[in-house]
């Protein structure tokens, strides 16, 4: 049911005390006043945004690259993706991060989704594209990125997520664009 008055839920700032300043995410404690006049306080982690690339080759395959994700404590395989610099526009940020995990450059990249990866504690906004009309040139990693390439068939990536080797959302999203894109012609 949709709320005529978009200020229903407001949660109004009242403080905000800086917790951590790093060199991608930031975290703040934010002291709140709900709706019905009580306080409360939000733990809140900005992060400048991402984007993430769905790259289909010729033969039907998706670009992927596995790496160690230092949270979870295991590799990973995950589409393309990287965030943002500051200002940076987000079509040229999936153009570089493709690129540069993959080697592959694209002749477009069409807006399939953009999505707020955690919005209950993060602000981290995730831009989604598809890559279209791929060509084969030099990966070029982050000194700090260690990534294996691998284009995989949906089978693969279906198989993969059942086992946990494809478990992010970013990823599990653009699997199954790719599923309604084979079955509709149409992301």
């Amino acid at each position: 049911m949709h709320s005529s008055n978009p200020k229903k839920f407001e949660e109004v700032t009242l403080s905000t005390e800086p917790i951590f300043q790093g060199k991608i995410i930031s975290l703040q404690v934010d002291t709140v006043q709900l709706p019905n006049g009580a306080t409360a306080t939000r733990e809140i982690v900005k992060h400048p945004g991402a984007v993430a690339v769905l790259a289909l080759t010729e033969d039907e395959r998706m670009l992927v690259v596995e790496q160690y994700r230092k949270p979870l404590e295991k590799s990973q395989v995950e589409i393309p993706a990287g965030k943002l610099d500051a200002g940076e526009n987000p079509l040229d940020a999936a153009k570089r991060e493709l690129e540069e995990e993959t080697g592959y450059r694209c002749a477009s990249l069409r807006h399939i989704s953009s999505f707020y990866t955690s919005p209950g504690f993060a602000d981290e906004i995730l831009h989604l594209y598809a890559a279209e009309q791929l060509s084969k040139g030099e990966a070029n990693p982050d000194e700090d990125e260690f990534l294996e390439l691998e284009a995989i068939t949906l089978e693969q990536a279906q198989a993969y997520m059942r086992e946990g080797r494809i478990s992010d959302a970013k990823t599990i999203m653009a699997v199954y664009a790719w599923q309604v894109y084979k079955l509709t012609g149409t992301i």
